[in-house]
């Protein structure tokens, strides 16, 4: 039996997934990046063998993927994140589609094809706000554990309309909102909202909408939110934070010929 390893190295958190030769998903794994993305890429692989359905040898094909793609030196090759989202993507949703990815440090918004083929892409990485970084900023600054979010915001009676983009700005701006007496629930609500906004300002969002990413993952309201916004029904992959990561072990699955076996 072969295995083929995907591994996606982001700026916040490093995942890695193995297939095999039937692309069914045997183990995952998740871990901080950290200032290490050698030995986070290291880590992920052993936590994802460790956690495998089955035992799984070192001499897998692997390819690596994300911002620190190029730190992975025990990888086959490498691949941008920005194809293997498209392909990861793909592979759950077969059929033309916009897919919206929401990371710790970025943000992508990704046309796929009816072919699976990439299209087009748009990517924030010039601000925190619209990104996983931006709620947990503000999280830390209401003193409110990151992942109690999602409940507080699906509590909320209302949606505040917060002006500032700027993470720092925005922080203010919730601070006089809590002198003024706004409940939390709905300050929590009215940031899903920004980011939410954030996202539909960057690119038009046509068609079948798919999204992944940590926020997503465990944000479920977020996900809600946004399509109520848009009006459309949002399409979220089973595992949608390894997108990237999955993608890279089917693209590790087809240079190694998985699809004849």
């Amino acid at each position: 039996m072969s295995y083929f390893v995907g591994i996606d190295v982001g700026a916040s958190t490093t995942k890695a997934i193995i297939i095999n030769e039937k692309r069914e998903i045997l183990g995952f794994s998740v871990n901080d990046s950290g200032v290490d993305f050698q030995a986070a890429a290291e880590q992920a692989f052993e936590d994802s063998k460790v956690k495998a359905t089955v035992p799984v040898s070192n001499e897998s094909f692997i390819i690596s993927t994300g911002y620190g793609r190029r730190n992975v030196p025990f990888a086959n090759t490498t691949k941008t994140e920005i194809s293997c989202h498209a392909r990861g993507s793909f592979h759950d949703f077969p059929h033309a589609h916009t897919l919206i990815d929401i990371g710790g440090q970025d943000s992508k918004i990704i046309k796929v094809h009816t072919s699976g083929k990439r299209i087009s892409f748009k990517m924030n990485r010039k601000c925190a706000a619209g990104t996983g970084a931006f709620l947990e900023e503000i999280a830390n600054r209401l003193k409110i554990p990151i992942g109690e979010l999602n409940d507080l915001a699906e509590k909320a009676e209302e949606e505040v309309q917060l002006g500032s983009y700027c993470t720092v700005f925005t922080a203010t701006e919730i601070l006089t909102k809590i002198r003024e007496g706004v409940e939390v629930e709905n300050l929590v609500r009215g940031i899903f909202g920004a980011v939410i906004k954030r996202a539909m300002e960057m690119d038009p969002l046509e068609g079948n909408i798919v999204m992944s990413g940590g926020v997503v993952a465990y944000n479920p309201f977020f996900v809600e939110m946004f399509g109520e916004k848009l009006g459309k029904k949002i399409f979220v992959p089973p595992l949608p934070q390894f997108t990237g990561a999955f993608g890279a072990a089917l693209y590790a699955w087809e240079e190694k010929g998985g699809q004849n076996a």
